[in-house]
């Protein structure tokens, strides 16, 4: 009976603490449904529901609506996984599965590069696209991560180094009896066998590129290119009442593919680093 009575209020306790920490979201999403007048309210959620703050706020940028950020951001994103998966699992693949001079010291440089604050190489970045002649294009976001860098690339690298090296050697040499070559054995055995830590690069690749606020500022300056994140700054600075609730209902539905990519893949996702972390 005791230990009935001390796993209820364990319960109860996970329960009031878990309403607790999703009360600020609870707000959230009462206030995207509120009037100005509203906000103040004590009340969690408006007497009269304004639904409307999700169409106006949809087309609240003039001239432009949500879709076409949305399909900005979308393409962005896919174009940015597509590279960063070939290049991060090639150069996992060779370091995991290669032999050649000077291993040991370019992966060592692969580590230090991973200590490096993205925050020093914002200036000298800015200035090498600038010359480029890449500012407000997508390729200062696509290229880097043709070379395995950009935002998490060595991350990426050194997770998938880490899942390539505990698959058996044994299939690379039973591939190579039957005729295989290793860019055979990376596609047809290493690829498959990896697809966990692929899953888990894909679903960080994608919330770091959707969450990459300053990089798009600093980029992207025509309101055509535009990302989800910068107009919904765009909806921030261009009225001058500003209609929060307009705001909010659109940052409500701004976070929404990233939470649902996670939701889907978080099985995934917990296999991945798992298993990353108990082969390497």
């Amino acid at each position: 009976m005791t230990i009935k009575w001390s796993q209820a209020v364990r319960h109860l306790f996970m329960i009031a603490f878990s309403l607790l920490m999703a009360y600020p979201v609870l707000w959230w999403i009462g206030a995207s449904l509120k009037s100005n007048s509203e906000l103040s309210s004590p009340n969690l959620f408006p007497a009269s529901p304004q639904w409307s703050n999700f169409v106006k706020g949809w087309n609240s940028v003039p001239g432009h609506s949500f879709t076409d950020f949305y399909l900005n951001t979308f393409g962005l994103e896919i174009a940015v996984l597509a590279v960063t998966l070939l290049s991060s699992t090639l150069v996992a693949f060779g370091f995991g599965r290669l032999n050649f001079p000077l291993k040991t010291f370019w992966f060592s440089l692969l580590m230090v590069t991973l200590m490096l604050p993205g925050q020093v190489l914002i200036i000298p970045q800015y200035a090498m696209f600038h010359q480029l002649g890449w500012v407000n294009t997508y390729l200062p976001f696509i290229v880097p991560h043709l070379l395995a860098s950009g935002a998490g690339g060595t991350f990426f690298v050194f997770l998938l180094i880490q899942f390539v090296r505990g698959i058996p050697k044994e299939l690379d040499e039973s591939a190579k009896i039957d005729g295989c070559s290793w860019f055979g054995i990376y596609w047809r055995i290493v690829m498959p066998l990896t697809k966990p830590a692929i899953v888990t690069v894909m679903i960080f690749c994608f919330l770091w590129n959707w969450d990459d606020f300053l990089g798009h500022l600093l980029y992207i300056n025509s309101v055509d290119k535009y990302t989800v994140g910068l107009a919904l700054r765009m909806i921030n600075d261009s009225q001058s009442g500003q209609e929060w609730g307009q705001l909010l209902a659109m940052s409500l539905v701004s976070i929404m593919p990233a939470t649902l990519v996670f939701m889907f893949l978080q099985k995934y996702f917990v296999e991945g680093i798992a298993t990353s972390g108990i082969k390497g």
